[in-house]
């Protein structure tokens, strides 16, 4: 699996062990990451930089990440990014409360990142990255 270029990656998550593991498995694949630590830096963070893909906790501080999807959603700034939810909470009402907020996937923590990267790759056509 390849990146067929760089991309933006925000990835939020309040458990600073997880961002850091999560930026370091990222990096490795050639992402420009920026990360937030509860939702209302998400989606400032968001606002800022426009990424095209975000990973959210859902479970955060301050904005949980329903609430930072629905508002990216609403914002119409240009890019329409990907948004990948990995969350511990995994019943069906939870599952679909992430449809409903605007996620396009929601991986059940602890999540494998090789699982959630084959997500963002198998949307290379509107994501920047490829699957050779």
């Amino acid at each position: 699996m390849s990146i067929a270029k760089p991309d933006r990656l925000l990835i939020a998550d309040d458990d600073p062990n997880l961002l850091a593991a999560y930026v370091l498995f990222f990096e490795a694949y050639g992402y420009e990451i920026r990360t937030a630590g509860d939702g209302e830096d998400a989606l400032a963070e968001y606002g800022a930089w426009h990424p095209r893909i975000v990973v959210l906790d859902i479970q955060m501080p301050r904005l949980d990440g329903w609430a930072v999807a629905r508002a990216i959603r609403k914002l119409k700034a240009g890019v329409v990014p990907l948004l990948v939810a990995v969350s511990a909470l995994s019943g069906p009402a939870d599952l679909a409360e992430s449809v409903k907020s605007g996620f396009d996937h929601h991986f059940v923590k602890p999540a494998e990142l090789p699982v959630v990267l084959a997500a963002i790759v198998a949307r290379a056509g509107a994501y920047g990255v490829s699957s050779s």
